[in-house]
């Protein structure tokens, strides 16, 4: 078999044993990688309604056949788990060296179970595993701990950790690997940290199986010069994603003030020209010639990498216009490892509660320095950080007063930095991310408010919604790459066929992705489901606020416009039927045939009845 080394790894730290397993060529076939080992593996061996806390539930790692291969972006590892913050299934993507060394010491997936008795980490060497107390790296933030990890074992090695805000099971946080590097939104750092799992250390020294090596050599570096020197032409590199933030602030899309706004004055003093003038640095993931990770000095003089959505959510969600200062929260948050969207929604969503008076509290919108205490105790756990480690939706629960109308979040996860009060495809495409509200899957925006009417409906926006998800939130999460080529670059989806079939051996086309994306959303939507028997379609629907007409914008370009709730329930009755899918949003027995899935949905069938 080419392209897999047909190899898990399962670590139980109960137990602290380890040992290898092999798959079929059959399982690689029909989920091919990364997202789709992650979510079959989950579903096989996860019971429902275990604590996601607790040492029942699994931390997956996984590559696909296309991951560190010397090829355009593919220096991303999937890590995957039940999650803490949403219940159902949770997963993100990372740039790390864990991608190529995982591969080279010969497994495509790592299975991480049970809960160490002390404060652990693991190194993984080829065949060789240990395990090793993490004492004196327990209490420290990410950076420190890679630093004291790469003095030790050497800078080429690949780690993922985690900060205070693992440790401490705050419910969004994250994963850390590299410079400014992370993932895991849902939770999967506060996973690791549940197995009081420091951190993974990981090196190889095998060959990793290609069908064909030479061609992809060849082809792959020849690729990777090509898309440096678009990027280069373009000069996307120069602002990267945070150019986005003025042309959002422009056509009214702009997270401001917990998104009860939609632009703001104040937000070129934080946009991508500006953060370009400050930059001292510029990182990236391993394989990559688009280098997005824009490095500046934050408040404190700490090196910052930035991205748009930190800015956003960090900045002018919580009406802070001071560069440094939001730096300064980014850099917090990637130390203590906390999501750095789930920290501004739910510090974003705290001051609206205390504006609306539904808590008492002494966090006001555009207080930087109070912020960063705040990110502090919740990392901690200590003081209002207890509550503010749940997120934004448990807080509503608890405070009432109607207040989770405006927390701005799906199925638990907070949305990401693009303010949907009038994009109806792009609050969609949040209402029906695999994993809760994440802008990576559908990122339909663009396309809406430029090709279409804004104030569209129709069943066309549920089928692009549809088709961004299978490329980004399918094709490029299993096997497994960054979409950055393609998305900013214009680097045709054609060439990723091309990679996959001289790695593999097969002879697949575009089309035959799609099938595969199409079955791992509907394994994820029956996770969900399998842990929420009363489903139904409102768990697809945005917060209410957005369908409120006394949040609508008074002023700009779209002055007095919102979502229109019952439009919106129609769009979603397109996606589903487009899918496959009944109206509660669940797939139909003849869906999941289709799709090869009929045992797993004959499983789900024994909790909730299914249509045909």
């Amino acid at each position: 078999m080419y392209g897999w080394t047909g190899k898990i790894l399962r670590i139980n730290l109960s137990s602290k044993t380890y040992r290898q397993e092999t798959y079929a060529e059959e399982f690689a076939h029909k989920w091919v990688g990364g997202r789709g080992f992650a979510v079959k593996i989950l579903w096989d061996e996860l019971k429902p309604g275990i604590d996601p806390l607790g040492p029942e539930n699994k931390l997956i790692v996984a590559v696909g056949p296309i991951a560190g291969i010397p090829a355009p972006n593919t220096g991303k590892t999937v890590v995957a788990a039940k999650s803490p913050l949403t219940g159902g299934y949770g997963d993100g993507n990372l740039g790390s060296r864990v991608t190529i060394q995982l591969r080279k010491a010969g497994y495509d997936v790592l299975i991480i179970e049970g809960k160490a008795e002390n404060p652990t980490y693991v190194t993984i060497e080829d065949d060789k595993v240990a395990f090793h107390s993490a004492a004196e790296i327990w209490g420290k933030g990410s950076y420190d701990t890679m630093d004291w990890l790469y003095a030790k074992y050497g800078r080429s090695i690949g780690i993922l950790t985690i900060g205070q805000g693992g440790e401490n099971l705050v419910r969004y946080a994250i994963i850390r690997s590299m410079e400014g590097r992370a993932g895991g939104r849902p939770g999967m750092g506060a996973v690791m940290g549940s197995k009081n799992l420091k951190a993974i250390v990981v090196k190889g020294t095998k060959n990793i199986p290609v069908a064909d090596e030479e061609a992809i050599k060849k082809i792959g570096t020849d690729d990777l010069r090509q898309v440096g020197k678009i990027d280069k032409e373009t000069g996307w590199s120069i602002q990267s994603t945070t150019g986005v933030l003025a042309w959002c602030n422009e056509v009214a899309a702009l997270p401001v003030r917990n998104m009860r706004k939609t632009f703001h004055p104040d937000a070129w003093r934080i946009d991508g020209e500006r953060l370009n003038e400050a930059r001292v640095a510029t990182y990236g993931c391993p394989n990559c010639t688009m280098r997005c990770g824009i490095t500046i000095l934050d408040k404190e003089g700490h090196e910052a990498e930035m991205d748009y959505e930190n800015i956003g959510m960090l900045g002018s969600d919580l009406e802070i216009f001071e560069l440094a200062q939001v730096g300064s929260l980014n850099f917090l948050c990637d130390d203590f490892g906390l999501d750095t969207i789930s920290a501004g929604g739910t510090l974003a969503f705290y001051a609206d509660a205390i504006d609306q008076g539904a808590v008492e509290g002494d966090f006001k919108f555009g207080d930087a320095e109070r912020a960063k205490e705040l990110l502090r105790l919740a990392a901690h756990r200590e003081g209002v950080g207890e509550l503010l480690a749940e997120g934004s939706l448990r807080m509503a629960r608890r405070f009432g007063h109607n207040s989770e109308d405006y927390a701005m979040q799906v199925k638990g996860l907070e949305i990401s930095a693009y303010n949907c009060k009038f994009i109806p495809g792009m609050a969609l495409a949040f209402g029906t991310s695999a994993i809760g509200a994440h802008h990576k899957e559908s990122w339909v925006i663009t396309y809406e408010i430029n090709e279409t009417p804004r104030d569209s409906y129709g069943r066309e926006k549920a089928q692009k919604v549809i088709e961004l998800q299978r490329i980004r939130g399918g094709l490029f999460e299993f096997i497994v790459a960054c979409r950055f080529p393609w998305v900013e670059l214009g680097w045709d989806l054609e060439h990723y066929p091309v990679y996959f079939n001289k790695i593999t051996g097969l002879d697949w086309q575009l089309e035959d992705f799609w099938q595969v994306s199409d079955r791992i959303y509907a394994l994820i939507r029956a996770h969900f489901v399998r842990e929420f028997p009363d489903w139904d379609r409102t768990r697809d629907y945005p917060p209410r606020v957005w369908f409120d007409p006394a949040n609508a914008d008074k002023e700009g370009p779209i002055a007095g416009k919102i979502l229109d709730i019952n439009k919106y329930d129609e769009l979603l009755a397109h996606y589903y039927d487009l899918r496959g899918w009944d109206d509660r949003g669940i797939p139909t027995r003849r869906t999941a045939e289709k799709l090869g899935l009929s045992e797993e949905f004959a499983a789900l069938e024994k909790i909730i009845k299914l249509k045909d």
